[in-house]
């Protein structure tokens, strides 16, 4: 699994970017497009770059597919400048636009309750400190997301496979998305020993980024950083703290491992090619991400429904980025949810 960076740097980079990020409510009469098409400018506040997220964000608002909006963009920066500005006006409505470093970096409903990264984090490092034998063995924040995966030595399984015994250990994964892109999650998470492969497990919890309305005022103003510090903020954030213990629950990880030891069983009886395209469309794998998996099963010799699960989790480190290595962990402890007719339509496949 990918490893991210240290605690110690995500902290001094959590923290460099609550100092220096900016958020603003404002009309969308009040802002434009310029005709470079990379820039936001918000009245009286000047311009900022638009990330490609937020750009798509301000596409999906005023109703211009992600992928025109692209083209334009590289093609027409004017025409992508005219067709924005001219629905801002023409539809004016009140958004939340999120800055860091000079950029645009999202285009939100003024709805958005902002829990940040900080307030996260300040709240899930206490408490993964509190248990006993814990360890953080990856986190990151990426452009889109902060995460922290962290497992413990003391509620540890063996799955017997076709390898000699798999030693997996119970953990947790936080995650959050300050440009929109996710809830504030608390989910159980899976470490195997033998490979390094990290899986997320579903039965987590999370919770959505939906707040009272900010203010609608005629001018354009910057909300304050103490304002996330709502009794409703708090209180969300007291719930995440309790989420954490409960992942780590013993009676939950061994009604896991009991499902994936029953995984070993199911062996791939029909074209292992064709199984693995089987399960790309059903996971929205890259053609590339297909081809690892297949490579990492064949080398894996295990051609269960747990090795399959194995050759997904292992593609997870061959993941350009951490946000998608992460889908992947996902997608493949979504293998061991498959019902009897799923997997046999994949094992049969021909």
């Amino acid at each position: 699994m990918k490893t991210g960076r240290t605690i110690t740097e995500i902290a001094q980079e959590i923290s460099r970017q609550a100092a220096t990020k900016q958020d603003f409510i404002a009309s969308t009469a009040k802002l434009q497009m310029l005709d470079d098409g990379h820039t936001l400018e918000l009245e009286a506040q000047g311009g900022f770059g638009v990330t490609d997220l937020a750009l798509t964000q301000v596409g999906d608002r005023v109703g211009i597919p992600t992928k025109y909006v692209r083209r334009m963009q590289a093609d027409a920066p004017a025409l992508l400048a005219a067709n924005v500005n001219h629905w801002f006006r023409e539809r004016p409505e009140t958004r939340m636009v999120r800055t860091l470093d000079g950029n645009a970096r999202a285009f939100l409903s003024n709805r958005y309750s902002r829990i940040d990264n900080l307030d996260v984090a300040e709240v899930a490092l206490p408490v993964l400190g509190n248990v006993p034998g814990l360890r953080i063995i990856s986190c990151e924040v990426t452009e889109h997301r902060l995460y922290i995966k962290a497992v413990t030595e003391r509620v540890r399984r063996e799955i017997t496979s076709r390898r000699v015994g798999d030693i997996v250990e119970a953990g947790v994964m936080i995650s959050n998305s300050e440009v929109g892109l996710g809830s504030v999650l608390v989910t159980p998470f899976a470490y195997f020993l033998a490979c390094t492969n990290g899986a997320v497990r579903e039965g987590g919890k999370r919770w959505n980024h939906i707040g009272r309305h900010a203010a609608e005022q005629e001018d354009i103003y910057a909300l304050l950083t103490d304002e996330t510090k709502a009794a409703d903020d708090k209180a969300l954030l007291l719930k995440v703290r309790d989420t954490i213990s409960a992942a780590l629950d013993e009676t939950l990880f061994d009604r896991w491992v009991g499902k994936v030891q029953g995984t070993t069983q199911n062996t791939i009886e029909g074209d292992v090619t064709k199984a693995i395209e089987v399960l790309g469309n059903r996971l929205s794998l890259t053609n590339g991400e297909q081809s690892s998996v297949l490579r990492h099963l064949i080398e894996g010799g295990d051609l269960s429904q747990y090795g399959l699960m194995n050759a997904v989790t292992r593609t997870a480190e061959d993941a350009v980025s951490y946000d998608r290595a992460t889908e992947l962990e996902a997608a493949g402890a979504a293998i061991v949810d498959l019902n009897t007719s799923e997997w046999r339509e994949l094992a049969m496949a021909a």
